[in-house]
């Protein structure tokens, strides 16, 4: 990996990540769809995924394990928190990293904005300079009854000084299962740093589970 893009990453820290050596990646997943949870209903949803990055010294980078809570409050309109712990990198002991935001519907059940911020904590850091907004664009395209395609574009936006470059993301994914009770989401996505020949990957598993019954808009 470039030792400058590396420096421009380090104490760079978005939606549930931060960067907290060389060899460490933001966390840059979402293993959500477009839909919204709808109103009085919960969405959970535990993930797993593993980052690499692009290089001739490139390989493992992270594992990272997290938690997000979508709650229905609108329509059109969910609140949304999330956290995960990053760690396998050069025996460090681990990052960790919270992040919370609106969900807003801009077409039902095919395109939405999420707008969450967050920030890190521990092995030292200063949380002062990890917080990032990630504005994302979530796509979805239903292909079947038990089956999606989601898709996001998204921009890792510093909101301190020293916080580094903004970053852009890509996501892809599907859904399958009963999709009104439970999914899993395998994701694959893709960090860049504009001007830059590195980037991340990263490959991961979602499972989501809703509670509570869907109403009709305006009950």
């Amino acid at each position: 990996m470039d030792i400058t893009l590396s420096k421009r990453l380090l104490l760079f820290c978005l939606l549930c990540g931060t960067l907290a050596s060389v060899a460490c990646a933001p966390v840059f997943s979402d293993f959500q769809s477009a839909k919204l949870v709808g109103r009085d209903r919960v969405e959970v949803t535990p993930s797993a995924s593993t980052v690499s990055v692009s290089g001739s010294d490139g390989g493992h980078v992270q594992d990272e394990y997290g938690l997000q809570v979508g709650v229905g409050v609108l329509d059109r309109l969910d609140l949304r928190a999330r956290y995960v712990r990053v760690g396998g990198f050069n025996g460090v002991g681990g990052i960790n990293a919270v992040g919370f935001g609106p969900k807003i519907s801009l077409v039902k059940d095919r395109l939405a904005l999420a707008v969450p911020v967050g920030f890190a904590f521990g092995q030292d850091l200063e949380i002062a300079e990890t917080w990032t907004v990630h504005p994302t664009l979530l796509l979805t395209q239903p292909v079947m009854r038990r089956l999606e395609v989601n898709a996001s574009v998204k921009g890792l936006i510093p909101l301190s000084r020293d916080g580094g470059d903004t970053l852009v993301a890509v996501n892809f994914g599907v859904g399958f299962g009963d999709l009104e009770r439970w999914a899993i989401r395998p994701e694959i996505g893709f960090l860049f740093d504009p001007g830059e020949h590195e980037h991340f990957t990263q490959f991961g598993l979602g499972i989501t589970l809703f509670a509570g019954r869907r109403k009709p808009p305006g009950f």
